[in-house]
C-alpha cells in the first residue's frame, strides 16, 4: 500500500510539472506592498505550497490538541478507577 502511495505522489508531481512547464507566461502579480512580475507556474506553485503549510500547521495544532486532552483524559481516568474500586468495595460491604 505504501508503495502505491509514493508512485500516486510521485505520478502527481510528473503532472504537475508537464503542466508547468507548458505554463510559462509572465504575470503581473499585485500583492499589498509592491507589485513584480512571475513565472505563472512558479506563483502557482508557491501559493500552493503556501496554502499546504497553512493547513498543514492548522490542522497539526488542532491534532496536537485532540492527542494531547486524550492523554490528559486517559491520566484522569486511570487516576479515578481505583478510587472507584474502593467507594464500590465500601458500598458492598456496608
Amino acid at each position: 500500500m505504501r508503495v502505491l502511495k509514493i508512485l500516486f505522489l510521485f505520478v502527481l508531481f510528473l503532472i504537475a510539472l508537464a503542466l508547468g512547464a507548458q505554463n510559462q507566461e509572465v504575470v503581473t502579480f499585485n500583492y499589498l506592498l509592491a507589485k513584480g512580475e512571475f513565472h505563472l507556474s512558479w506563483l502557482l506553485g508557491v501559493v500552493f505550497v503556501a496554502g499546504f503549510a497553512i493547513a498543514w500547521l492548522i490542522f497539526g495544532s488542532l491534532h496536537l490538541r485532540a492527542k494531547l486532552q486524550i492523554r490528559r483524559l486517559n491520566k484522569q481516568l486511570k487516576k479515578n478507577e481505583p478510587q472507584e474500586k474502593v467507594v464500590k468495595e465500601k458500598l458492598n460491604i456496608g
